[in-house]
């Protein structure tokens, strides 16, 4: 049984080898550049962590490790297009380093080579492995949708920013895991165990980003704090402070809200959200729901057919989750 440490050194080691020789090169160019950008490299990891539970031999699905990291910076790609992101990671995002036509062109490419290397599995495994991916990908694309469309919604309810993070932020960490046990012929029961321990996993760590975005620090938290409440994010703090506040508590929140940046001070702002978010009680209502989400994914965790000493690496990466710093 590899740790996690060791997956992510094997990952990483393949990931430098990975052949982008294909001409034209400026077409690959921005592929190898959005792939050297770094991150934690979670998606493989756990596509890894989860072959391991029940086979030793992780290498045997690095292939399909590989395309699903690729298919994960294709959206992150075209989401900095989306979003006209300046910076991913430190550097400058491909359409800045480029230009947009080739960000679009490159991430298509990325988008294919992630199929491909999907499809490298053995025949035995190849229509589980596609159907899941497809299926996670086109919830994916819908997650993003939903989050475009709040962004000009004020009457966003909790269920459906649920289900928004679910599709766009929860579904690939869960094919991961599910994924992993697929290739390792673990029962379908323990399957969609690892499933719902990745599902809920992602659940509480996008609530915690929401969190983290008002109460962080924002050296530990690596970006400033406040950017949802100057963006006007629909987040989980936000639409329970609508749903709760009084009558007055409402209309000062929607009266900043309404503010542009640039008419006000931002800092203000801030502030001034983060004390009614204070007064309303939302850190604790947040908390409780990030809590509930971790206690959700150890059960399922708890609940796969293997030894408690081979789930380690599962449950100190979900533990190393749960204990980010506010």
């Amino acid at each position: 049984m590899k740790t996690y440490h060791e997956l992510l050194d094997m990952f990483n080691k393949a990931l430098a080898e990975m052949p982008l020789d294909r001409n034209p090169q400026s077409l690959y160019a921005p592929v190898r550049y959005e792939l050297s950008l770094g991150g934690k490299r979670l998606r493989p990891v756990l596509m890894l962590l989860a072959y391991n539970l029940y086979k030793d031999d992780p290498e045997k699905i690095l292939p399909a490790a590989l395309g699903l990291e690729t298919y994960h910076n294709y959206t992150l790609l075209h989401d900095d297009v989306m979003d006209n992101a300046d910076i991913r990671r430190g550097k400058p995002t491909v359409h800045k380093v480029w230009n947009e036509n080739v960000a679009i062109l490159s991430g298509d490419a990325m988008l294919v080579l992630a199929y491909r290397l999907m499809s490298e599995v053995d025949d035995a495994h190849l229509r589980n492995v596609l159907e899941l991916f497809t299926e996670t990908a086109l919830e994916i694309g819908e997650g993003q949708q939903y989050d475009l469309e709040f962004e000009k919604r004020m009457d966003v309810d909790e269920a459906e920013y649920i289900e928004m993070i679910r599709l766009k932020t929860s579904v690939l960490l869960a094919c991961a895991l599910k994924l992993g046990a697929i290739l390792a012929d673990a029962s379908v029961e323990d399957a969609n165990r690892l499933y719902s321990f990745g599902e809920q996993m992602g659940l509480a760590f996008q609530l915690q980003d929401d969190l983290l975005d008002v109460y962080g620090d924002a050296e530990t938290f690596g970006k400033n704090i406040g950017g949802d409440i100057l963006e006007g994010k629909k987040t989980f703090m936000l639409i329970k402070a609508l749903s709760l506040a009084n009558q007055e508590q409402r209309a000062e929140l929607e009266q900043w809200l309404a503010t542009p940046n640039e008419k006000c001070n931002p800092n203000d702002k801030i502030h001034a959200v983060t004390a009614l978010y204070d007064q309303i009680g939302i850190r604790q209502l947040a908390e409780d729901k990030i809590k509930y989400y971790f206690d959700q994914a150890l059960d399922s965790l708890d609940a796969i057919a293997v030894s408690s000493e081979r789930k380690e690496q599962l449950r100190a990466f979900a533990l190393s989750l749960a204990g980010r710093q506010y």
